[in-house]
């Protein structure tokens, strides 16, 4: 009977010599492949922001009276000037606020005069010893009690002329006019949850979004400062909510030093021009901040390949391809990588195959750029 170990021995030595024969001949093979000569360049990428766009000032409208409205001046939409009535609140009951003011000025001067009169008389009589001291020092403190009911009477009187001119709701800018939930008839007051409306001073907009806290750290470190930073960003661009790109540049003007403890972002603030009203408060778009970057190393990123969370490439060294980790800005173009460490200039790179290549392995130039 034939021994089993000894036929399972002959056949798997059948199958292992012809593999590694196999495996022999592989490893003196030269693959040829694609490679270019590193050499600094420059670059300019973008990276983009959402963005939520706002007027320069949003101003809610209220009533500083109660009262019914009767007459809306404006339309929505419609720009406004500082100053320019928007509404007008029923009149009546403030005018005769007002005339009772003034009748009640008038009694106070009228008091006033008298006690003045009767100060005069009672000095008088007292240089005649005809009264006592007492008589006189009791004029005295009349006079002075219808001098403050006088004052108090023009109070309320400057009080009833400001709520008659609070009838008059106006613009306390130039804007454009929001949304007009209430209508002629309205009973409108100051405890309203609702504004009246909103104007937009939308002159110029703000465009408000978000950086993580490492890119504010990133902007810190490279220009030392964020008030560095500010004055060293180049203008931005504002893609809008339809895709077409805002035709008037903007630039950051302000980075907010709080950082959300919720989302780990800090808010960014820039500012664009708005002298054809194209802009609205409310709209939202993508702010496109660019990054130039010069005397650079830029390679395809078809020339890597990522193993956990880190970047290699092949470098072309004595007629084999060996594997270097590299570090790469973080934002690009999708389709290169701007190199921070890694690989340098005269490096040959292999930009071919990369995903079936090994480290070591023999490699040959098919085809060299420069």
């Amino acid at each position: 009977m034939v021994n089993k170990h000894l036929i399972l021995t002959i056949l798997v030595f059948a199958f292992v010599m012809p593999s590694c024969k196999q495996d022999k001949e592989s490893s003196k093979a030269v693959r040829k492949c694609n490679m270019m000569v590193l050499k600094p360049a420059t670059r300019e990428l973008s990276s983009t922001y959402s963005a939520t766009i706002r007027g320069k000032q949003d101003i809610d409208i209220r009533t500083k009276v109660s009262g019914y409205l009767t007459d809306v001046k404006v339309k929505e939409g419609s720009t406004v000037l500082k100053g320019q009535t928007l509404f007008i609140i029923d009149r009546v009951q403030y005018e005769a606020a007002l005339q009772t003011a003034i009748a009640n000025v008038n009694v106070a001067e009228a008091a006033v005069a008298a006690a003045k009169l009767t100060l005069e008389s009672k000095e008088k009589l007292y240089e005649q010893h005809i009264i006592s001291e007492f008589d006189i020092q009791m004029a005295r403190t009349i006079l002075a009690k219808e001098k403050a009911t006088l004052a108090q009477a023009h109070a309320n009187e400057v009080n009833a002329r400001n709520n008659l001119s609070y009838t008059e709701v106006k613009s306390p800018s130039d804007g454009v006019v929001g949304t007009l939930p209430f209508r002629v008839g309205t009973l409108v007051s100051p405890n309203d949850a609702t504004p009246l409306t909103t104007v937009s001073d939308n002159s110029e907009m703000y465009v408000y979004f978000s950086m993580t806290e490492s890119q504010v750290l990133s902007l810190t470190r490279r220009f030392g400062t964020l008030d560095n930073a500010l004055k060293a960003l180049p203008s931005i661009s504002l893609e809008l909510s339809d895709g077409t790109i805002y035709p008037q540049k903007g630039r950051i003007e302000a980075i907010s030093g709080l950082i959300d403890p919720t989302t780990g972002s800090v808010t960014v603030r820039a500012k664009f021009p708005n002298g054809g009203r194209l802009l609205l408060s409310g709209g939202s778009g993508n702010v496109i901040l660019p990054h130039e970057q010069s005397d650079c190393i830029v390679i395809p990123q078809s020339a890597t390949y990522e193993v956990q969370d880190k970047v290699y490439a092949y470098r072309y060294e004595n007629g084999t391809a060996k594997s270097h980790i590299i570090s790469v800005f973080e934002i690009s173009n999708g389709t290169e990588y701007i190199v921070r460490g890694g690989l340098a200039a005269g490096d040959t790179l292999i930009t071919e195959g990369v995903g079936i290549l090994r480290d070591g392995i023999k490699v040959d130039i098919k085809k060299l750029t420069e």
